[in-house]
């Protein structure tokens, strides 16, 4: 009886979340399967199969899985250097059993090396690349697809200025502006903070809707371009004709093997990037199982591959939305997988009558919950060694893409680390007390981010109702990493688990490798009970 409560509660807070995503998610899977150059349905079942299959296989309570701008270059690239949609799936399918064997393997652990100010950093590019792109959508510009995260390619400012003047939409305008109201004081309103099962989102586009259809045969009328434009199939047979199926005559053209393995490396690590920043927008900070994760999104590119979906990573841009919609668990990605399965087979032209700058709206404030000032302040306070990487991972993210902009941030940490000393360590044992067992982690004179996985695996792996004593005695230097792992276990977590955390030897600061006024971090770590 109380795991059936516990169930529905589920259920019902993650709920709105869970509706929040799949608006958000409906124009992305339509507009990255047209970047792709491959059938619209192909998005709306990746996104279906990213909620349904990796939802319930993933134990991630953030992310949400579904095709990704950053395989759309690879995606049309290999459409095209195949023949056929066909063959491409071959290739999705095979990329799908790599991603298997790599999550077999344990290959997920490389997440534990990605510095948290790179993700922080790689999250902001993010949040400023939904903003610049949704502002078009918002004034009624829709020359790029839903989800385009490039901002330079074939970019020219006097052009694209000329044209956005031109296209603006009075009507668009209007729904934007009315949509953000909404969306803005829904949770400051105290009568409308209680409606809990009621989003903002969801209001919105109702509004939106409304709106729209105030202004049919009117100068603000909103063009069909700039509305949801879901395939209507008439019949089961035209369902049918919509589905495509791989060709597995392809199976021994090395090109589809080719294919098939650039995909899963790209998606892999475009995935475990974004579970690495998922984990930190969970309010409870709780530690997904990145080689779990792995195998989830091999059998999900598998399953989708074989109906004709496109590939899946997990999307930063739908996690954030769920995040920021308030979701506390992976039944939020569930539902929106079970949305948009029955909102698509059965009122695809009720969802055609959304105006996108409706959901441009809502993608706005989830970009600068990503990329807010405030965060640009706080690393520019923890010291150059912590801003330095960050700001040169939020430039090439938006400046480049995504990976390469992680790569910069990396390799900006690392040679930091380098220049400061490369022998640090820690040091953990567990000793039998008549009492209790104890975990006892001694850290060492430096700990830098590289310890992080070992840290994080020994914290991940404390049982509940246990002791813990984290030993800095000796310590000089701890990194800014380290020290929000532990003060998120200890704050929350361990409370949440009734662990017995004792922090000793913990200073009120520590200087980064040289006496840098900036360089210091200030923890205010306490005995948790």
């Amino acid at each position: 009886m109380k795991n059936n409560q516990s169930f529905i509660a589920d259920i019902k807070q993650n709920l709105p979340s869970g509706l929040v995503v799949f608006l958000v998610a409906l124009p992305l899977c339509l507009g990255i399967a047209l970047a792709s150059g491959a059938p619209p349905l192909s998005g709306i079942i990746s996104g279906i199969i990213g909620g349904l299959v990796i939802g319930i296989l993933s134990n991630s309570n953030i992310s949400v899985s579904g095709p990704a701008a950053g395989l759309a270059a690879i995606v049309l690239a290999g459409i095209s250097d195949l023949g056929s949609f066909e063959l491409f799936l071959v290739a999705g399918i095979i990329a799908g059993i790599i991603q298997l064997v790599l999550g077999f393997i344990r290959a997920g652990s490389i997440s534990n090396y990605f510095p948290n100010n790179v993700i922080e950093g790689m999250l902001a590019g993010i949040g400023i690349i939904i903003i610049l792109k949704q502002i078009p959508h918002a004034v009624g510009y829709d020359k790029d697809f839903e989800g385009n995260q490039k901002i330079f390619d074939g970019f020219n400012l006097s052009e694209y200025a000329a044209n956005l003047g031109n296209a603006l939409s009075p009507g668009a305008i209007i729904v934007t502006l009315v949509s953000l109201a909404i969306l803005l004081t829904w949770d400051k309103v105290s009568v409308l903070k209680k409606l809990k099962m009621l989003p903002g989102a969801l209001v919105a586009v109702v509004a939106g809707i409304a709106l729209n259809e105030l202004f049919k045969g009117t100068s603000l009328e909103i063009a069909k371009e700039h509305l949801v434009n879901l395939p209507v199939p008439q019949s089961a047979e035209d369902l049918k004709n919509l589905v495509t199926f791989p060709d597995f005559s392809g199976i021994t053209n090395p090109k589809v093997w080719i294919l098939g393995a650039t995909i899963a490396i790209v998606a892999s690590i475009e995935t475990l990037l974004c579970i690495e920043a998922s984990d930190r927008m969970d309010i409870h900070k709780r530690i997904t199982d990145t080689n779990l994760e792995l195998k989830a999104q091999g059998i999900g590119n598998v399953v989708s591959s074989f109906i004709g979906g496109l590939p899946m990573t997990s999307v930063v841009v739908r996690s954030s939305a769920n995040a920021n919609a308030g979701a506390t668990s992976k039944t939020s990605a569930i539902i929106h997988g079970v949305f948009m399965l029955i909102c698509v087979l059965s009122i695809p032209f009720l969802l055609n009558k959304i105006p996108l700058a409706t959901l441009a709206a809502v993608l706005l404030l989830v970009g600068y919950k990503l990329a807010s000032p405030s965060k640009l302040k706080h690393f520019w306070e923890k010291g150059k060694y912590q801003f330095i990487p960050f700001i040169a991972t939020l430039i090439a993210v938006v400046a480049l893409d995504l990976l390469k902009g992680v790569a910069l941030g990396i390799a900006f940490s690392i040679f930091y680390l380098l220049q400061g000393n490369m022998k640090r360590a820690y040091y953990f044992s567990r000793e039998e007390l008549e009492e209790a067992d104890e975990i006892r982690i001694d850290l060492a004179e430096e700990v830098s981010f590289l310890n992080k996985a070992a840290i994080k695996k020994t914290l991940k792996n404390i049982e509940p109702n246990s002791k813990v004593i984290i030993n800095a005695t000796k310590t000089s230097y701890i990194s800014d990493d380290i020290l929000e792992m532990i003060e998120d276990f200890a704050n929350v977590r361990a409370i949440e688990e009734n662990i017995d955390v004792v922090l000793e030897g913990f200073k009120t600061s520590y200087k980064d490798y040289e006496a840098d006024k900036h360089s210091h971090i200030k923890i205010t770590h306490k005995r948790a009970i």
